[in-house]
């Protein structure tokens, strides 16, 4: 019989032929876990639509980033929902606000892990909007960013060890960055919400941080799912303006975009993970329809072999301990 000369079998027929000869690797050093901080102390509120995640008061905050750093995780990306709202985000803007308070809480209790602030303005605002509205409706970009790096600034002083504006607003990584030079923070990164997409996939993330906006949508400002060259033209302008890390959201359904965007820059991708492709695995696990460790390694692994250096998710301290096992 002619049977092939040529057999890829033979590296694959043992688990240790698989580890040995593997392309794409995982690590807890890979992975950021998001947390979402709220008013109070004692609070530890599950967020219904995200089963494993909750809201945190600033002490509790404090615990479980203890917890991610004992846990070999490098970083959090922090999200605050304070009570007060008001048209100018005025609570982002207060040095002694939430997230302010919180970044400095963590830094102060553990050193070594990395905290990202996220800068936007839709967890401070009345209307929920990632910028400032006009009368109309319209989202206003220049008045926008340039409380977008007064708000960056406010965390950098905090202690934040990386800016990660999320908004979507053309400019905004130029001007945080020029305040944050000008201010003595030229060494504070910005991480760049880059290639952002008007997702279905957000749902979830909106409860957690209490910033569904109260009319409209984000269309006009977070790119449309259908194109890909003009995530390419959005990263490429982060990088011009001064981006360390540039960022594609969510991750999952746009893996072309992010092998395209790791392809075209030299700088460390990063891919969010984000909380409908969280929920979409954990409601199958539930209902026994999948296996939720292999989904999730799977999935995570599939992001990194497209081009993703780092990885925002929330599954980050359950995949530290199943690689540390």
């Amino acid at each position: 019989m002619n049977f092939p000369a040529v057999r890829p079998r033979r590296t694959r027929q043992s688990d240790l032929w698989r580890r040995m000869v593997r392309e794409t690797r995982l690590t807890p050093d890979q992975l950021i876990y998001p947390l979402f901080v709220v008013p109070g102390r004692g609070v530890r509120h599950p967020v219904q639509s995200m089963p494993g995640v909750c809201q945190l008061s600033v002490d509790e905050a404090v615990q479980e980033a203890r917890a991610i750093e004992q846990a070999g995780l490098p970083a959090v990306l922090l999200f605050a929902a304070p009570d007060h709202k008001d048209a100018e985000a005025s609570a982002a803007l207060d040095p002694h606000g939430l997230a302010a308070e919180a970044i400095a809480a963590i830094k102060a209790a553990c050193p070594t892990l990395q905290v990202w602030a996220d800068v936007c303005l839709c967890g401070a605002t009345d209307h929920g909007h990632c910028g400032h509205v006009l009368p109309g409706g319209v989202i206003d970009n220049d008045s926008s960013v340039q409380t977008l790096a007064q708000v960056a600034l406010n965390y950098a002083r905090a202690g934040a060890d990386a800016l990660a504006p999320s908004d979507m607003m053309d400019g905004r990584v130029r001007a945080i960055r020029a305040v944050l030079d000008r201010e003595g923070f030229s060494m504070t990164p910005i991480v760049s919400y880059a290639a952002k997409y008007a997702s279905a996939f957000y749902g979830p993330f909106r409860e957690a941080a209490e910033s569904a906006p109260a009319f409209g949508d984000r269309r006009s400002y977070q790119m449309d799912p259908a194109n890909a060259r003009e995530a390419l033209h959005e990263v490429l302008l982060d990088v011009a303006e001064g981006a360390d890390l540039v960022m594609v959201k969510p991750a999952g359904p746009y893996l072309d975009i992010l092998r395209q965007v790791r392809d075209a820059v030299r700088l460390p991708v990063v891919a969010y993970q984000v909380s409908g492709e969280y929920s979409l695995i954990k409601a199958a696990a539930e209902r026994g329809w999948i296996d939720e460790r292999a989904a999730v390694l799977e999935t995570l692994t599939g992001i990194r072999r497209a081009g993703a250096d780092l990885i925002i998710t929330y599954f980050a301290p359950q995949v530290a301990r199943w690689l540390r096992a």
